[in-house]
């Protein structure tokens, strides 16, 4: 308590990739000019991130196996996860967007078929040009993919981290009225304190008592 008192205990986290970020990026990943499939996998990749609020480690994990495509939009069961230690599994539920070209689900379908991936991990390596391997992305591979794109899209990516997807869609969710409970179902977050940060902040000029002030 006496070191907090003299050292302060503010949290400086890393930035979340909010809407207006998100849609920077996914519009120059398909500008890019680049292989189709290259930009297929990346764009994917990030889109799932933000959608499902993953962890880059759960991203990386997910198998073709751990995807089932229902009506409303995608089910994804993670095997183990963080705060699943005992590996009792957790299904996130990502439903369609009106508009294509930011969904997630829509986004996963196009990649899935144009890499014919039938089994194992979703999101691979390329070895030279694109040629498309087996070998699972690793989580700092996620963390220089969005860093490279958050570069393309002249966002300064220095306080953006692999953690930036899964803050991002807490943020922006909460932003849009979610409620923590909504928004934990999603993350998977055990407890209600980093939730409630996120809360607090996408509502910061929302219930500001300066808007009442009028000059």
């Amino acid at each position: 308590m006496g070191i907090k008192r003299k050292k302060g205990s503010i949290q400086t986290g890393k930035k979340p990739i909010l809407i207006n970020h998100l849609k920077q990026i996914i519009n120059i990943i398909d500008e890019q000019k680049i292989e189709k499939i290259k930009k297929l996998r990346n764009r994917t990749l990030i889109l799932i991130g933000f959608g499902g609020g993953f962890r880059r480690t759960e991203l990386i994990s997910i198998d073709h196996e751990d995807l089932e495509f229902v009506e409303e939009g995608l089910k994804i069961t993670l095997r183990k996860s963080k705060t699943d230690q005992f590996g009792e599994g957790f299904i996130k539920g990502l439903p369609y967007f009106t508009n294509e070209k930011y969904c997630p689900v829509t986004s996963l379908k196009n990649w899935l078929n144009l890499s014919k991936i039938k089994t194992g991990p979703i999101f691979r390596r390329f070895a030279k040009g694109p040629t498309l391997t087996n070998n699972r992305l690793t989580d700092q591979s996620v963390v220089l993919i969005i860093k490279d794109c958050l570069r393309l899209a002249g966002i300064e990516n220095q306080n953006f981290s692999g953690h930036s997807l899964r803050s991002g869609f807490a943020t922006v969710a909460a932003q849009f009225g979610a409620d923590e409970r909504s928004i934990m179902t999603m993350t998977g977050h055990k407890t209600t304190q980093m939730v409630r940060r996120y809360i607090k902040e996408a509502n910061i000029f929302k219930n500001n008592a300066l808007n009442k002030i009028k000059i």
